[in-house]
């Protein structure tokens, strides 16, 4: 029988952690892992795990996708959470088309995380949309649903 084990060592000590207080601090947090490279050219998503007092648990990189969409799978970004007991998430993607607004498409994504998130008593902080000159935030535009 296969064994599942689960562990997670954070080396950074907790002193020394970033802290995300605002989306511009969540989007500080995401350009550090941003390939500037490839930012015009094809989406990526990505979360930030924060620990109950919003410090930066870790990044990951979820999905690559082409130059109009991004399928990120919630079952990989909440296997990453549990993984390393994040209590909150912010998610992340880039715009080639460099217009930052959200999309139908990811408003209804947003919801789906939320409520996923939910379930699993995590908290999702914001939704960032990336472009090259900037960034919209879901939370300060007043887009993040309700029952997060």
């Amino acid at each position: 029988m296969t064994e599942v084990e689960l562990v997670y060592k954070n080396k950074i000590p907790a002193k020394d952690r970033l802290k995300v207080a605002s989306s511009q601090a969540a989007h500080d947090v995401f350009r550090l892992a941003w390939d500037e490279n490839l930012i015009d050219l094809v989406e990526e998503f990505k979360i930030i795990l924060l620990a109950a007092n919003n410090t930066v648990i870790g990044l990951s990189h979820v999905a690559k996708g082409s130059t109009t969409q991004c399928l990120a799978d919630p079952k990989i970004v909440f296997a990453i959470c549990l993984k390393s007991n994040a209590s909150a998430i912010c998610l992340a993607h880039n715009h080639p088309s460099g217009n930052p607004c959200p999309s139908e498409t990811d408003l209804q994504l947003t919801a789906k995380f939320c409520e996923a998130a939910r379930l699993l008593d995590i908290k999702v902080l914001d939704h960032l949309i990336l472009t090259r000159h900037g960034y919209t935030s879901l939370e300060d535009d007043g887009l993040m649903p309700s029952f997060n």
